[in-house]
């Protein structure tokens, strides 16, 4: 094997090394959450999370992840914690960009399905402290999964295949990471795929996670607190709002992402993203 090709072959061994350590490792930092939470383990199919209680699994799954990617990065691949997409540049607009373009779909989403009848609202009601456990329980999210499928996964992807194909290994393992969910559907797997496009394209481009951690962020937010259950599971909610009937249109418990009109949406952002990191990659050449 020449060297060239042990480059190419280099980075989807590092994804399979990193399986088993990645289970073990934040799997028993999760036992941790769970004994510090007085969690019994007979029991976690039937438990209700309290907002504080999601915040400190994620808390802790997040630190896990952190963790696990950064001994990885460090002693397997050999290069720094910073190139997985932590870079300086264009933060505040990605971030900007990121949070604009989650609030915005959600807010379609919900205006596209009250003017429809698919849902109805029932009530609003705020809680300060929960809002804050909310918002930190899906920066938790965001931070993780996007460091670990399009920081780690994607990154090393990209060393052994050309860039659509591991964006499109990634957007599967993304969709196939929630299948447990609860109300996991066939529609779901097809919008959680978009999705993991839809997050992981302007890495190609940028290498930079600021904008997808930031989407992911806002995506997840506004969805929860606009009355929708997030990829099957019930968070808080600014909005109470009640399905008419469950049905493609409205995702019924899995959510908006298990809707028809969450696709049509995506196919829309997608090619939105691709232009603008596109263009902006192209004028940065151009100018240099």
């Amino acid at each position: 094997m020449t060297e060239l090709q042990q480059v190419k072959t280099q980075g989807w061994k590092n994804i399979l090394k990193l399986i088993v350590p990645y289970f073990i490792g934040v799997g028993s930092i999760q036992l941790i959450a769970f004994a510090i939470l007085g969690f019994d383990y007979s029991k976690l199919k039937d438990l209700h999370e309290t907002p504080f209680q999601l915040l400190m699994l994620t808390g802790f799954n997040a630190a896990g992840t952190y963790l696990i990617i950064w001994i990885f990065r460090k002693y397997v691949d050999k290069k720094s914690f910073v190139s997985l997409g932590f870079y300086k540049m264009h933060i505040s607009k990605d971030v900007s960009l990121g949070l604009i373009i989650g609030f915005s779909l959600m807010l379609f989403a919900i205006i596209s399905l009250l003017l429809t009848n698919q849902i109805k609202f029932v009530k609003s009601e705020l809680n300060i402290l929960d809002l804050i456990y909310t918002i930190g329980l899906f920066t938790f999210v965001a931070f993780s999964e996007e460091l670990l499928l399009r920081g780690y996964i994607l990154n090393n992807l990209m060393a052994s295949f050309n860039d659509k194909t591991a964006l499109i290994i990634s957007a599967v393992l993304f969709s196939l990471m929630h299948a447990p969910n609860p109300s996991f559907n066939i529609i779901a797997m097809m919008n959680l795929f978009l999705t993991g496009l839809l997050f992981g394209l302007p890495y190609l481009y940028t290498k930079s996670l600021w904008f997808p951690i930031a989407l992911h962020f806002s995506w997840n937010l506004f969805q929860s607190l606009f009355g929708f259950n997030v990829s099957g599971k019930d968070t808080y909610s600014i909005i109470a709002i009640k399905h008419l009937i469950e049905n493609i249109w409205n995702g019924g418990d899995f959510g908006f992402e298990a809707s028809i009109l969450c696709i049509l949406f995506q196919l829309i952002a997608i090619p939105i993203v691709y232009w603008f990191f596109y263009k902006r990659v192209e004028s940065t050449t151009i100018t240099a």
